[in-house]
């Protein structure tokens, strides 16, 4: 249940927005800034503690598959995981599961959009031949001595 006040009723009466918290969670609108959500601390480490258990038993189940059915099991959710090579497919998974538990357990999922942005730029790559062979060629070229950084 969720329920919204205006920052003027908390200010006024902040027994009654407490009581209203008591019963899930409120979002505080303010007028001069982002909405504020006030909510229990047990419900937030509840959702937290079962987020962790969801990123061990995901990884778990992750292991115990084959790399190409793990693979399988994330194409619904992200279907250029196709594009990539076998190879790559397995680094995904390991990648992605060790990214949930991760964001999981620091409350930053931060963690896993940055892995799946990642991976996602390079099936991408994969997905253009000429871009996947030109990133892929030895770079030969000699551009001489780097100069030393400039300090500021």
């Amino acid at each position: 249940m969720s329920t919204e006040v205006q920052w003027s009723q908390l200010q006024r009466d902040p027994k009654s927005v407490a009581a209203l918290a008591d019963e899930g969670d409120v979002r505080v609108r303010r007028r001069d800034g982002a909405d504020l959500l006030l909510t229990r601390e047990d419900r937030v480490s509840a959702s937290a503690e079962g987020a962790v258990s969801a990123a061990k038993a995901l990884r778990n189940v992750l292991s115990h598959l084959p790399p190409e059915a793990a693979a399988g099991a994330l194409v619904d959710e992200f279907p250029w995981v196709d594009v990539l090579p076998e190879d790559d497919r397995a680094h995904f998974v390991a990648d992605f599961a060790r990214a949930f538990q991760a964001s999981a357990e620091l409350g930053q999922w931060s963690v896993l959009a940055q892995v799946v942005r990642e991976w996602r730029n390079t099936a991408a790559v994969h997905a253009d031949p000429v871009l996947a062979a030109e990133l892929a060629r030895p770079v030969t070229d000699d551009f001489g001595v780097v100069p030393a950084p400039l300090k500021s």
